[in-house]
């Protein structure tokens, strides 16, 4: 795995890690949960600096919503973190 991409797979992981201690109280679970996680990402995470550009929320909460049907839909062995890392630095870098 490339550091860029690893890099990218750790932000996804503390930001995971930070929506289910933020949805504690529903166990983690939250319908929004991409606005969330791309406002964390671009405003509170290294991810703006590590692409070499702040992505625009709406456009981040958008991939994120596609990167979880194309992993659902095509389930493949690597970790999902990994799998959005990869795609986010194609669409944004």
């Amino acid at each position: 795995m490339s550091e860029p991409i690893d890099r990218v797979r750790g932000l996804l992981h503390e930001a995971a890690e930070t929506h289910h201690q933020v949805y504690r109280i529903t166990d983690g679970a939250d319908e929004d949960w991409a606005s969330w996680y791309s406002d964390w990402l671009t405003k509170l995470s290294e991810l703006p600096d590590l692409l070499g550009r702040r992505p625009v929320r709406s456009e981040l909460t958008h991939h994120l919503v596609e990167l979880d049907k194309e992993y659902d839909a095509a389930k493949p062995a690597q970790p999902w973190e990994e799998f959005y890392a990869q795609k986010l630095i194609e669409l944004f870098s």
